[in-house]
């Protein structure tokens, strides 16, 4: 009889996920209690623990071979395996699957931040001679990375307004086709931000996909879509439905949803990710331990937050809108424009909690208006637990040339407003008495 102490211990396996029951296809809130997560591999911890380590411990040599093959590109194929915290961590990979759900992707990804996500995002497609076309107004960074960042390595860029009609899409798809060509590149990616920061701008995701079919065809090489889905996603807009490839998140916003987090994500098929992961690999911009973990818990209650700050939200428009000393709401409920009442009838499902309100008069105006709010606080970020104000001129778009800011109704009296899930009467009475002091 053998020595028990040499005999080896047979290597747990996971138990295999459940998706459906009894013929029901399980809903996302239901999954985010435990996919991607099974208690016997982590001493039958209920919640994933942190799992704090720079390097994990192969279980043989060829083993650790195989994974360095598949993150090499040596062989095809995933890493199979945890290797190094740059690379992949088990908190990590269970926040990637469970992101992964909400879109119905292939595939996720998260990062140290919003930035990192679309910085990476944009320097794993983007070689120089190469275009990108874009929508506007985009995230003040986002646009700043794309014309200042990138143009220093010969990327350079195309752009229309997000309310831009088909035909404005054709030639803005065409125009970066033959401006790519001139310089020896590719149109190397079609970026949209929609809803838009901070006008809440609607673009036509399958408009755009049709600019792009007329340009490109079935060809292989026509450039992917992505998308930044930020103001409505996950639960009110699903932009792998309506043509996109890519869905880009500031984690930090609604699915962190408590500001008390850093983190970017994307998702589409693997195909776009894995260019997407190799560099990520490279430049270690992937999320910690700790942040990932924080975002398991997030997403657990991320269908109750959102959907009780886009009731809240409702009410205060509806309050707001009548107000002798408002000059009108960016607000997705309240749309009059036929065109973007389209875009929103078939590609929302909700109008959201993020909102821009111009208050009567300019920046003074302005700044009284966000100076007496007694429960909003007055900061940037947005899809918080708190409701947030700010000024965008002054603040997150500052950066953006006047004229620029100008032609995209970026306004002195924009005051963009971020609804929590505070008691909506005591947010009303809040903005009626900081509107008052106007």
């Amino acid at each position: 009889m053998s020595d028990p102490i040499d005999t080896p211990t047979p290597r747990r396996k996971p138990k295999p996920e459940v998706t459906t029951l009894g013929g029901r296809e399980l809903k996302p809130s239901t999954l985010m209690m435990g996919y991607g997560f099974d208690p016997v591999l982590s001493e039958g911890a209920l919640k994933p623990p942190i799992f704090l380590t720079s390097t994990f411990a192969f279980e043989s040599a060829a083993a650790g071979k195989r994974h360095f093959e598949g993150l090499t590109g040596k062989r095809a194929g995933d890493v199979e395996g945890l290797v190094y915290s740059r690379f992949n961590g088990p908190n990590q990979e269970i926040l990637e699957d469970r992101l992964a759900i909400w879109d119905e992707a292939e595939d996720a990804l998260v990062f140290s931040s919003g930035m990192s996500a679309i910085a990476t995002l944009l320097l794993a497609f983007c070689n120089s001679g190469d275009v990108v076309v874009h929508s506007g107004p985009l995230y003040a960074a986002t646009e700043g990375f794309i014309a200042k960042i990138l143009s220093k390595y010969g990327v350079t860029y195309v752009d229309f307004p997000a309310n831009a009609s088909a035909n404005e899409l054709e030639a803005a798809v065409a125009r970066g086709k033959e401006l790519a060509e001139s310089q020896g590149g590719k149109l190397a990616m079609i970026y949209l931000e929609s809803p838009a920061n901070p006008t809440n701008a609607l673009v036509d995701i399958e408009a755009v996909g049709k600019a792009r079919k007329k340009s490109y065809g079935e060809a292989d090489d026509a450039p992917p879509i992505a998308i930044d889905n930020t103001f409505l996603g996950p639960l009110w807009q699903h932009p792998l439905d309506h043509g996109a490839d890519i869905v880009v998140y500031s984690l930090t916003k609604y699915i962190g949803g408590h500001s008390d987090l850093v983190a970017g994500g994307l998702s589409g098929e693997k195909r776009w990710m894995d260019p997407v992961r190799a560099l990520r690999n490279t430049m270690g911009t992937i999320c910690d331990p700790n942040t990932a973990w924080m975002l398991l818990r997030s997403l657990e209650t991320v269908e109750l937050r959102m959907a009780r700050a886009g009731e809240n939200a409702a009410r205060v428009c509806e309050f707001l809108r009548a107000h002798p000393k408002v000059d009108g709401l960016g607000y997705l409920g309240f749309i009059s424009d036929p065109a973007q009442k389209d875009i929103f009838e078939r590609h929302c499902l909700g109008a959201g909690s993020t909102f821009s309100l111009f208050v009567k008069g300019g920046e003074a105006e302005s700044f009284r208006f966000l100076d007496s709010l007694k429960i909003a606080k007055l900061a940037v970020s947005l899809g918080g637990t708190e409701t947030l104000a700010s000024h965008p001129a002054s603040m997150t778009h500052l950066s953006v040339p006047e004229e620029r800011k100008a032609a995209l109704g970026i306004t002195q009296n924009l005051v963009r407003i971020s609804i929590g899930i505070e008691d909506a009467d005591d947010l009303i009475a809040d903005f009626d008495q900081a509107l008052a002091s106007i």
